[in-house]
C-alpha cells in the first residue's frame, strides 16, 4: 500500500514540474533568441562636429541631468576614444562613422581633395547629375557617389528589405548625406543665405515633403534671429578664457569678440541665415528639424528598425571662429546640452522609453589656438606655405628643372606629375624622396612620408600608422607632410583640426538605450568600431568595407 501511495506521489509530481520544465525550456529557447540580436524601433546616430572628448569632463558641472549626463550616466562612456587615421576632417569623418572604415577603403579623402584621374579639385558630396530639391542654388546638387562601400545605415535597409527607413539631417550637406548613405529615403541639410531653408537633392526625391515645405514656409528659423547671449551668467563660465581676447574672430561689425553677440544680420529677420550657422541656435534649428523628421516620418513607430542620422555642425563653426578655449565654445555645448535633452524626451514620447538606442560621436577634434598656447610658454606656432613657396620653388628648379613636376597641393599633401618624372628618366619612389627629405628641413614640418612607404610598408602604431589609414591608392598623394605638434596653417584666431596630433583624434564616444551596458572603458576604441558595433547589435551585415571590429563590452 506504501509503495503504491509513493508511485502515486512521484507521478502527480513529475505531472506537476512537466509545465515548469517546458515553461524553462520555452524560456531558455526564447532567451537563446533574443541573443542572437536586439530590435531598437529606432537607431538614432548623433556626431557632433568638432567636439573634443575633454568637452564632456571640462563642462561637466553645467550639463544637465537629460542630455550629456543621460548618455554618460545610463549608458556605455568609451573614453579612450580615436580616429586612427588623418586628415581629420567632417567628410572622412562623417564616412568613417558610418562605413566602419577609414578613407584606405571608403575613398573620402578630405572635404575636397585634387581628383589626380581627371586633373580636377572635387568636394566629397557633390554631384552635378543630380539637380537640387528646394532651392534654386546649387545647394542641393549632392549624392554619396564618392563614398566606394556601404554604410552601417545602407546594411540596414537591406536587411529590412528596405522597410526600415533611413533619415539624415544635417546643417552641412556632407554631414547628412555621408551618414545616409547610398540608400537613405531622405537626407536633408541647411541652405542658409537669404533662405534658411532645408533643402535635399533630386539623388533622394522630386520634391520636398509636405511637412518640409511646411517647416521651411514657418518661421522656426526667423525666431533665431536673435542676440546671442550666454544661457547662464558669464562669470561661472569658468572652464574657459576670458571673454575679451586676441584668439577670437569677430562677427561683421564687431569690434571685440565678447557677449552679447549682436550684429545687425542676426537681428535681421530678412537676410543672411548662414550667420545663424556660426551660433549655437544652428544646433537648435537642427534639433527642432530632427524632432519634427521624427514625428512626421512616424520613426520608430513599428517593429522594423529605422535610422535617424543627425549631425550638429554649428559646434564645429563656433569652433573655428573663437576656439577650443572660448567661452562661445562653453556657451554652445551648454546650449547643446539642452537640445538634446528635448532631443531625448521628444525620442522617450515618440518611440518609448526603453525602445531606441543612440550613439554620439565626433568627426574629428580640434587644436587649442597657438597663440594662446604660446602666451603661455607652450610650444605651438604657425607655418605659412606661401612664404616658403619661394624656397621650395628654387630647388625644384635646381633639382628637376621645372616646379611643374608638383600638380597639386592639398589635405597636407604634394601630388607630382608622373609625366614629368617620367620624362626625366627618374624612378617615382626616387622623385618622392628627394621632395621628402627637402621638406623635411623647413621649419613647422615634422614628418614627412613617401607614397611609395604608403605602398610598401606595413605600420601598426604612430604617426604612420594613421596616415597609412588615411592614405588611399587612387586618390591620395605622393608626398605626406605632418606639421610639428601645435603647429597649425591657419589664421591666428580660432581653432582647427585636421592633423593625425592626437588632440584632433581623441573624440567622445557614447552608447545608449536598448541593448547597451551600463558602464565605461579606458581601453583604447577607434572610430571605425562604431559601425560593426550597432551592427552586431542588430544582427545585420557589417558594411562592406569595414575594418572595425564590434566593441563587445559595450553589448549586453
Amino acid at each position: 500500500m506504501l509503495q503504491k501511495k509513493s508511485t502515486l506521489l512521484f507521478f502527480v509530481v513529475l505531472i506537476a514540474a512537466c509545465p515548469l520544465f517546458l515553461l524553462a525550456q520555452h524560456k531558455s529557447k526564447e532567451q537563446k533568441s533574443s541573443d542572437i540580436k536586439t530590435t531598437p524601433k529606432l537607431v538614432v546616430g548623433i556626431v557632433v562636429d568638432q567636439m573634443r572628448y575633454d568637452y564632456l569632463t571640462r563642462f561637466w558641472n553645467h550639463y544637465e541631468e537629460g542630455g550629456f549626463k543621460r548618455l554618460v550616466n545610463e549608458g556605455f562612456n568609451c573614453k579612450n576614444n580615436h580616429f586612427n587615421y588623418a586628415p581629420t576632417s567632417t567628410g572622412p569623418g562623417h564616412a568613417s562613422v558610418y562605413t566602419g572604415t577609414t578613407p584606405a577603403r571608403h575613398g573620402v579623402i578630405g572635404n575636397n581633395w585634387y581628383d589626380k584621374e581627371n586633373d580636377v579639385e572635387v568636394y566629397c558630396a557633390s554631384d552635378s547629375l543630380y539637380a537640387s530639391v528646394g532651392t534654386t542654388s546649387d545647394a542641393g546638387k549632392m549624392s554619396p557617389h564618392r563614398m566606394n562601400v556601404t554604410t552601417v545605415t545602407d546594411e540596414l535597409r537591406l536587411h529590412t528589405q528596405m522597410r526600415g527607413k533611413t533619415i539624415a539631417i544635417a546643417l552641412k550637406d556632407r554631414g547628412a548625406v555621408l551618414p545616409g548613405g547610398h540608400t537613405a529615403n531622405a537626407a536633408y541639410w541647411f541652405h542658409g543665405a537669404d533662405a534658411g531653408h532645408w533643402v535635399s537633392s533630386a539623388y533622394y526625391m522630386k520634391e520636398l515633403p509636405k511637412w518640409v515645405a511646411d517647416f521651411n514656409a514657418s518661421d522656426k528659423v526667423e525666431q533665431y534671429k536673435k542676440s546671442w547671449t550666454t544661457l547662464k551668467d558669464i562669470n561661472t563660465y569658468l572652464e574657459s578664457g576670458l571673454d575679451n581676447n586676441t584668439y577670437e574672430g569677430l562677427f561683421e561689425t564687431e569690434i571685440a569678440p565678447i557677449f552679447p553677440h549682436n550684429t545687425a544680420n542676426m537681428l535681421n529677420k530678412n537676410a543672411d541665415f548662414e550667420i545663424l550657422k556660426a551660433t549655437p541656435y544652428g544646433n537648435s534649428i537642427t534639433a527642432d528639424f530632427a524632432i519634427e523628421a521624427l514625428e512626421k516620418e512616424r520613426l520608430g513607430t513599428d517593429m522594423i528598425t529605422d535610422f535617424l542620422a543627425i549631425s550638429f555642425s554649428s559646434t564645429d563653426y563656433v569652433g573655428h571662429k573663437y576656439g577650443v578655449n572660448s567661452k562661445e565654445v562653453q556657451d554652445t555645448y551648454i546650449r547643446l546640452d539642452k537640445d538634446l535633452e528635448r532631443l531625448f524626451k521628444a525620442l522617450d514620447k515618440r518611440v518609448g522609453i526603453g525602445e531606441y538606442t543612440v550613439f554620439l560621436t565626433a568627426d574629428h577634434g580640434a587644436v587649442d589656438v597657438p597663440a594662446y598656447l604660446k602666451d603661455k610658454k607652450i610650444l605651438a606656432g604657425y607655418i605659412n606655405f606661401a612664404e616658403i613657396q619661394a624656397k621650395f620653388s628654387e630647388f625644384l628648379k635646381y633639382t628637376f628643372g621645372t616646379t611643374d613636376i608638383i600638380k597639386n597641393f592639398s589635405n597636407y599633401q604634394y601630388f607630382l606629375d608622373h609625366k614629368i618624372i617620367k620624362n626625366l628618366d627618374m624612378d617615382l619612389a626616387t622623385a618622392q624622396e628627394i621632395i621628402a627629405k627637402e621638406l623635411l628641413t623647413y621649419e613647422g614640418i615634422d614628418q614627412v612620408f613617401t607614397g611609395h612607404q604608403m605602398w610598401n610598408n606595413h605600420y601598426t602604431s604612430g604617426v604612420p600608422y594613421i596616415l597609412q589609414k588615411g592614405y588611399h591608392q587612387k586618390r591620395s598623394g605622393d608626398i605626406l607632410i605632418v606639421l610639428t605638434p601645435g603647429v597649425i596653417s591657419y589664421a591666428k584666431t580660432g581653432s582647427t583640426h585636421g592633423s593625425p596630433q592626437i588632440y584632433d583624434t581623441h573624440v567622445p564616444l557614447l552608447f545608449y538605450g536598448k541593448g547597451i551596458r551600463t558602464g565605461s572603458t579606458v581601453e583604447r576604441t577607434e572610430i571605425p568600431d562604431i559601425a560593426p558595433t550597432i551592427s552586431a547589435l542588430l544582427g545585420i551585415a557589417f558594411p562592406s568595407g569595414t575594418t572595425g571590429k564590434p566593441i563587445a563590452r559595450v553589448l549586453k
